[in-house]
C-alpha cells in the first residue's frame, strides 16, 4: 500500500517536473531549419545596375521584346531631327523602332532572358497615294514574318508615335497590295507564339 502511494505521488510529480524544466529554459521543441529558398534572379526583371539606360539624345520609346514566352516592354530612344513634318516623323520613328527591335538585347537583358525575333535589315516607308495617312509599308510582307516577330512589330508600332496610338497599326508589304489593320491584344502579348495579332483588311483611305 505504501509502495502504491509512492508510485502515484511519483506520477503526479512528473508534470510538475516538466513545468520546472520549462521555466528553466529547457524546451522540448523542434529546431526550425526551413529559412526559405535561396535568393535567385527574377526572370524578365531588370533592376539597379542591370537596368538598361536609354540614351538621353532622342525621343523616348518602348519596344516589345520576348521574355518568358511573353512580350515585355523595354525602354529605348529614337533620334528624330527637330522640325520634322508629322508625315516624315512617323516613318522615322517607325524605322527607329524596327532598328531597335532587330538589335541584339544588352548583356543584362540577355542574362534576364530577353530576346528578339525581328530580323535585321527590315525597312519601312510611308503610305502610298491612296493609303490612309498612318499606313506603313514593310520591306517584307507581314504575312512572311515569323509569328513572334510580327507580334513584336504590331505591339511596338501600335502604341507609338508612328501610328495613332490606339492599339492598332496599318501594315502592308513592299508592293501596292492590300493593307491590313493589326491589333495588339492581351492574348498576343501573353502568347505571341500561339496567338496571331487580329487583323482586318483596310479598304480606302
Amino acid at each position: 500500500m505504501t509502495v502504491r502511494r509512492l508510485t502515484v505521488r511519483g506520477l503526479l510529480a512528473l508534470p510538475l517536473l516538466g513545468l520546472l524544466l520549462s521555466g528553466c529554459g529547457i524546451r522540448a521543441t523542434q529546431v526550425p531549419t526551413d529559412f526559405g529558398a535561396a535568393p535567385s534572379r527574377v526572370p524578365c526583371s531588370l533592376t539597379g545596375p542591370d537596368l538598361a539606360k536609354p540614351s538621353s539624345q532622342g525621343v523616348p520609346v518602348q519596344v516589345f521584346l520576348l521574355c518568358g514566352a511573353s512580350l515585355v516592354t523595354v525602354d529605348r530612344t529614337v533620334r528624330v531631327p527637330e522640325g520634322t513634318p508629322d508625315a516624315r516623323r512617323r516613318v522615322i520613328v517607325a524605322q527607329g523602332l524596327l532598328d531597335q527591335l532587330a538589335a541584339s538585347p544588352s548583356a543584362a537583358e540577355r542574362s534576364a532572358g530577353y530576346t528578339t525575333y525581328v530580323p535585321g535589315g527590315l525597312s519601312v516607308r510611308g503610305p502610298g497615294p491612296k493609303d490612309p495617312e498612318d499606313a506603313l509599308h514593310l520591306s517584307t510582307a507581314p504575312s512572311r514574318l515569323p509569328s513572334y516577330a510580327l507580334a513584336q512589330l504590331v505591339c511596338t508600332l501600335s502604341d507609338s508615335a508612328a501610328t495613332e496610338g490606339d492599339g492598332s497599326v496599318i501594315l502592308g508589304g513592299p508592293d501596292t497590295g492590300p493593307l491590313r489593320r493589326y491589333e495588339c491584344t492581351d492574348d498576343v502579348r501573353d502568347r505571341p507564339g500561339n496567338v496571331e495579332p487580329p487583323s482586318s483588311e483596310v479598304v480606302g483611305p
